[in-house]
């Protein structure tokens, strides 16, 4: 098991890591996610361990439940105990995002999953990680 610096959420049972440098988006992006329906399963810390030939992130036990809100504090909140990873967001300056980027993955545990990069703070987030997903899911992606 490994922990990363990332935060964990929960998606019609997809998870994605939301990972980025302090005061990128991380806990905001995931918070408009689960006030949209997702579920928190670890905010700014995720174990992940490889199961079967899935991914698999959880909240170190000290942190469970827990979500910071900036500006707010420390909050409980309803909780997943785990989740299949199915992709990575590395949230970026927007000038570090390429318009039509090609495909990245990257391995983790011995897991190949996908990664994106997204503008943690921009309105359309929370809307481009649902569909990244969905196009993962049904196989949308356009070939170049």
């Amino acid at each position: 098991m490994e922990r990363i610096h990332a935060t964990c959420v929960v998606i019609r049972g997809q998870g994605v890591l939301l990972r980025g440098a302090p005061g990128s988006g991380k806990s905001d992006l995931a918070l408009r996610l689960i006030e949209d329906g997702a579920g928190l399963v670890s905010d700014d810390y995720t174990e992940i361990r490889k199961d079967g030939d899935e991914l698999v992130g959880r909240a170190p036990d000290a942190i469970e439940g827990l979500m910071e809100l900036r500006g707010i504090g420390i909050v409980k909140m309803p909780f997943a105990k785990d989740a299949a990873i199915r992709a990575i967001f590395d949230l970026a300056p927007l000038s570090e995002i390429n318009r039509l980027p090609d495909s990245e993955t990257e391995m983790l545990e011995g897991v190949q999953v996908p990664r994106f990069r997204v503008h943690g703070f921009d309105a359309s987030a929370p809307a481009k990680v649902r569909w990244a997903l969905k196009a993962l899911q049904e196989n949308l992606f356009h070939s170049k």
